[in-house]
């Protein structure tokens, strides 16, 4: 064999091997999210209760056929997404009451990678209670009960009108939390003929 044919043989091979690409895929993209700042309005009407919401959410009485008195939804246009909020008065049925909180919450279980318990407590105030971070694809991913354990008890849950995914919603997820906590940690309690 000719040292050009020779030449030629390693040439296209050399060629042919260095044309091959590994492909690595690439992540999936998601759209950027714009969030809002962080600016709160007080929530304080006849309701047995007040607190600070965002500027950006809207309170509407829940207008579902199984609301009961004093329930409101938090929505979140922007995010289309809402926290449901029922309120309840206690009457000797505190337990019923936590462990309906506790079933709704852990419900998610099937779905969820964790559900962390955040424990809050403002003894000035007279509200304690519990904020659930639900982690993975669950279709809610924050939950919360407040109350003052002898007469109030409020209870929400964020949903958003989406498919869940933990990866997509991550970013509006932490955003709202903060809200819920906020919401949380200026909730008072008002007496009188409710």
């Amino acid at each position: 064999m000719s040292k050009t044919i020779l030449v030629s043989i390693c040439l296209m091979a050399f060629l042919s091997t260095g044309c091959q690409r590994n492909y690595t895929p690439k992540p999936r993209g998601y759209f950027r999210i714009s969030l809002p700042d962080k600016e709160y309005q007080s929530f304080d009407t006849t309701y047995p209760y007040k607190f600070d919401y965002p500027t950006y959410a809207r309170v509407k009485t829940d207008s579902s056929t199984n609301a009961e008195d004093y329930w409101i939804n938090l929505e979140f246009p922007q995010f289309d997404g809402k926290v449901h909020m029922s309120y309840k008065t206690i009457n000797n049925n505190l337990f019923e009451l936590l462990e309906d909180n506790r079933s709704l919450a852990y419900k998610h279980t099937i779905k969820a990678d964790a559900i962390n318990e955040k424990l809050f407590f403002d003894e000035t105030k007279n509200v304690f209670g519990i904020l659930y971070n639900i982690e993975g694809d669950a279709a809610s991913a924050v939950q919360f009960f407040a109350t003052d354990s002898t007469r109030h008890f409020l209870r929400g849950s964020l949903y958003f009108n989406a498919i869940p995914n933990k990866d997509s919603l991550a970013p509006v997820v932490s955003f709202v939390r903060e809200d819920i906590m906020r919401l949380m940690e200026t909730l008072e309690w008002k007496e009188g003929n409710h």
